[in-house]
């Protein structure tokens, strides 16, 4: 059977439970230590304060000894007896209440024996006051002028027990109730706002985006208002930006279907005969197929590597050879549309990278570029040899990013639609699968904008000094 004691789960119960246990704790410790070490701290002041009359007696000269003693009875609850080296003796305040000395007692004449035969200048003894039924403590000195004996009763303290234990009872209630009532008011501090936080993330989890998450004044729940906070507003963009990636990824889907059937159509229909026609359809049919195969390919690649399923195939490359193949892929809009991609470069430029996932992120970063340059429709791609690296830069002549902006390119599905200007749709997978190649790699990357000056995206790759064949 497990005995176990479990605490609540709640805060509030909990609170409460751990407050009272504490407070338990404290008042058990307060107990015993005042009713089971009451006795004996109260012997140990006894003896120590008795030991300190007896060392100043042994200390003062014989003929002011009576005067001494005088003082000590009139100051302390003590009774004294002094035998003089003739054998007379003097009491003083042998009135005291419980004083056996000048009485004919066995054991206290047994004590004065031992000390005369010992030759110590001092012994102590504790004895029984059979009248009283008490303790007491009596102290021997030898001193100049004969000996003395001190004798103190070591009071009972049962009243004062008593005392302290009925007031301790009335302590206990007060601090229990005091817990109590300390307790509900933290549980109702602490636990109501992680309640409404609580609440309110069900909403969130639910989609509803539209909560704000409160502060109250206490750290921990502020730091975890603010990171719910954060939190609604990165799944409120996420979810803006998937509900435009459906968006997109349904028009650009229907709009190649479309075509691809109309074409279809108009092949089996109409041009099938016509061999000029026919193969101005058919070209059609394929452009939007491999329309449709890059927006798959996009969304797939961002999958494989967003689950780092997809590993690189390490090899050294020309990157100006690259870069100029991704951009012979844009000599139709070159022609058809006006449109000028510039490339500034050394002859020969060998690194060492995945080739194809390089070609993905230049062909990305390009076409970027293309939709977002300003009137000129000018692009500027632009590679510099560095020490150890060349950097790579993608330039467009556009609008620009605002600052609150840039941080949020890099995500999947974000698009800026505002400063768009060729008429492309896109799935805004570009500039994620752009991050997540070079990431991958391990290259720095990022981007610089001025407001109606354009945009500079780079990123760095690592170079071949020599390469072994």
């Amino acid at each position: 059977m497990n005995t176990k004691i479990k605490a609540p789960s709640d805060i509030k119960n909990k609170t409460l439970f751990y407050l009272i246990l504490f407070s338990i704790f404290i008042l058990l410790f307060f107990w015993a230590t005042q009713l089971l070490l009451t006795n004996y701290l109260y012997e140990r002041y006894q003896l120590r304060d008795m030991r300190n009359i007896a060392e100043e007696i042994n200390k003062v000269d014989g003929d002011e000894l009576p005067n001494y003693l005088k003082n000590v009875v009139y100051n302390n609850a003590v009774c004294i007896e002094h035998i003089d080296k003739y054998g007379r003796t003097i009491l003083y305040n042998d009135a005291a209440t419980g004083c056996l000395l000048g009485r004919n007692d066995s054991e206290l004449n047994q004590f004065k024996e031992e000390l005369y035969n010992s030759g110590e200048e001092m012994k102590a003894i504790r004895l029984v006051n059979h009248d009283y039924k008490a303790y007491a403590l009596l102290y021997g000195i030898e001193t100049d002028n004969g000996y003395v004996f001190l004798f103190t009763m070591l009071r009972n303290v049962n009243k004062n027990y008593n005392l302290i234990k009925d007031q301790l009872i009335y302590i206990t209630v007060v601090v229990i109730v005091l817990a109590i009532i300390i307790s509900l008011f933290l549980a109702r501090v602490i636990s109501e706002p992680i309640t409404k936080i609580t609440e309110k993330a069900k909403v969130l989890a639910n989609g509803n985006y539209n909560v704000k998450f409160e502060k109250n004044g206490i750290k921990e729940i502020d730091e975890l208002a603010d990171t719910l906070n954060y939190l609604e507003s990165e799944v409120s963009k996420t979810d803006e930006y998937r509900r435009d990636l459906m968006a997109n990824v349904s028009h650009d889907l229907k709009t190649p279907l479309t075509m691809i059937k109309a074409y279809a159509e108009m092949v089996r229909d109409i041009t099938y005969k016509d061999k000029k026609k026919r193969e101005e359809n058919l070209n059609v049919i394929i452009e939007e197929t491999d329309r449709l195969n890059s927006l798959v390919g996009d969304i797939l690649a961002l999958s494989k590597l967003q689950a780092n399923s997809d590993t690189l195939e390490i090899e050294t490359f020309d990157l100006i050879e690259e870069i100029n193949n991704v951009i012979k892929r844009y000599d139709i809009i070159k022609d058809n549309e006006g449109y000028q991609i510039e490339v500034i470069s050394p002859d020969k430029a060998l690194v060492r990278a995945d080739k194809n996932k390089i070609n993905q992120v230049i062909y990305n970063l390009v076409n970027n570029a293309i939709n977002y340059t300003g009137e000129d429709k000018k692009v500027i791609v632009k590679i510099t040899e560095e020490k150890k690296e060349y950097l790579v830069q993608i330039i467009d002549s556009g609008k620009g990013i605002e600052k609150d902006k840039i941080e949020h390119i890099w995500d999947k599905y974000y698009k800026d639609e505002k400063n768009h200007r060729r008429n492309i749709v896109g799935t805004g997978l570009g500039l994620s699968i752009v991050k997540n190649i070079l990431e991958h790699h391990d290259f720095k990357y990022g981007v610089n904008s001025e407001i109606g000056k354009g945009t500079t995206f780079y990123f760095k790759i690592k170079k071949v000094n020599s390469v072994k064949h």
